[in-house]
């Protein structure tokens, strides 16, 4: 895949096929948009584009809106370089594009700057000033400008229909299970090693305290989770227990990310590290005792263990 940023002076791209949208998680809902994109574009000899923006366009309208994003930049960019379509073309989203109406944005930059001649439009996907045109309104338009404009259908799964806004509540109420069936993947947490508390170790039981390296990274609810875990520069994945919250058996008031990555005993201190959380195990609890809690530390191992031994053994 061609990825191409910041385009405001640049000459027009070839004729395309194209899909707009912010495309936060790249998630099964996307990818569905995008591979009928594709398809469209194969079967009219164009190419297939994916239109998307640096900032969340809310950010731009909005100056008190702080996004709870489900991929980072970087992550965002891998998930659409495995969609199948030629180019990435990442916008920035500026006040004045903002305010362009969706005819203008159709005319100028669609058409005029990235040579759309087939737009995809997912079923439920609004651009343009305030939002305020729909499907008919697109056609109507792309049949002045020169633009085909096709609405895409919803993909749902498990009676699920897939958005990114349904995978962030998911994950704000903790059911990562469900979330990574709409993903397509499981959630991923991406942060480097910092010095931590240090009970885990006097425990028994070595923490990677992870500091998330993007503020707008989504972390789910509070809780303790299995786990795979990663070095960044490597590809070999590893058990591993989660506890996201603020440790109320220490009497804690600040939160953060723990993981215990089973039967590892190298130094992990800042380095970078990727974090798959795979299922929840339990809520974060408050323990009358250390022998209380390491107990249960014990009990969350096995039953992360026995989860990886059954998912092996379905595969």
């Amino acid at each position: 895949m061609r990825k191409i940023e910041y385009i405001h002076d640049m000459q027009q791209l070839p004729p395309c096929a194209a899909t707009v949208g912010f495309f936060d998680g790249v998630h099964l809902g996307h990818r569905h948009v995008i591979s009928q994109m594709v398809d469209e574009a194969h079967r009219r000899g164009l190419q297939a584009t994916v239109v998307t923006f640096a900032q969340h366009p809310r950010q731009v309208v909005d100056s008190s809106f702080t996004p709870q994003l489900l991929t980072t930049p970087e992550e965002k960019a891998v998930a659409l370089a495995s969609t199948g379509a030629d180019n990435c073309v990442v916008m920035d989203f500026t006040p004045e594009m903002a305010a362009l109406t969706a005819h203008d944005f159709m005319k100028e930059v669609l058409a005029g700057k990235l040579g759309v001649r087939c737009l995809i439009t997912g079923y439920d996907n609004r651009f343009g000033h305030n939002r305020e045109d729909g499907f008919e309104q697109y056609v109507a338009y792309g049949q002045e400008i020169g633009i085909d404009v096709v609405q895409s259908t919803p993909l749902t799964t498990d009676g699920i229909t897939v958005s990114s806004s349904a995978i962030r509540r998911m994950l704000l109420d903790g059911d990562v299970d469900t979330a990574a069936l709409c993903l397509g993947r499981p959630y991923t947490l991406v942060g480097r090693v910092v010095e931590g508390f240090q009970q885990g170790r006097r425990l028994g039981f070595p923490t990677a305290n992870l500091r998330i390296e993007s503020p707008y990274k989504l972390v789910p609810a509070p809780g303790v989770y299995a786990a795979k875990a990663r070095l960044v520069n490597s590809m070999e994945m590893k058990r591993a227990v989660v506890n996201i919250g603020v440790r109320p058996t220490f009497h804690g008031h600040t939160m953060s990310i723990e993981t215990h990555i089973i039967n590892y005993e190298g130094n992990l201190y800042d380095q970078r590290l990727v974090v798959a959380l795979a299922h929840r195990l339990r809520d974060e609890q408050k323990f009358d005792s250390t022998g209380a809690l390491v107990a249960q530390m014990r009990q969350d191992v096995r039953t992360a263990n026995s989860l990886f031994e059954k998912e092996k053994t379905e595969i």
